[in-house]
């Protein structure tokens, strides 16, 4: 059974939880608990602020407004067109938006927007892989597992533009 190291932190956009493998960033969630299973597979956890200090830096450096970009290697798991998803999601600068359409484009699957949508549900590692940078048609903000007000004041906080 694999052994994940977790912390959790107090941010603007509510409770987060960051937890890592022996590898790299693996779960950067709004903070619902832990589960005895992570990506399909049974886990075992253990609380490490030092495994994770790195991603706090970052996220704090973020949220006021001085970091733009994360330098945090990811073992991303999930099937291989949620990782295609991810990776393109990893694609999209600061402050800017795309739309689901978009992206299922640039993933090879044109009218796969909905596949999409469910990719960003599961994205596992939220606000470094910009799963909030993607709206509906009319840049209307869709769906967020942190919720649309956080969907909403992450990009503000980026100064992106869309629709309430």
């Amino acid at each position: 059974m694999e052994t994940l190291f977790y912390s959790r932190i107090s941010s603007p956009a509510g409770p987060l939880l960051l937890a890592a493998s022996e590898k790299a960033l693996v779960a950067l969630e709004f903070d619902r608990g832990l589960s005895d299973i992570f990506a399909g597979q049974p886990v075992r956890w253990e609380a490490s602020p030092e495994r994770t200090a790195e991603v706090k830096s970052q996220l704090e450096e973020y949220f006021a407004g001085h970091r733009r970009e994360f330098t945090l290697p990811l073992d991303l798991r999930g099937t291989e067109f949620r990782k295609r998803c991810w990776q393109e999601l990893l694609r999209i600068p600061y402050g800017q938006t795309r739309t689901y359409a978009e992206i299922a484009r640039s993933v090879g699957s044109p009218a796969g927007f909905r596949a999409v949508g469910q990719a960003n549900h599961y994205n596992p590692v939220a606000i470094i892989v910009p799963c909030h940078r993607v709206l509906a048609s009319g840049k209307r903000l869709g769906g967020y597992g942190g919720g649309l007000p956080v969907k909403a004041l992450l990009l503000r906080l980026e100064g992106a533009e869309f629709r309430d």
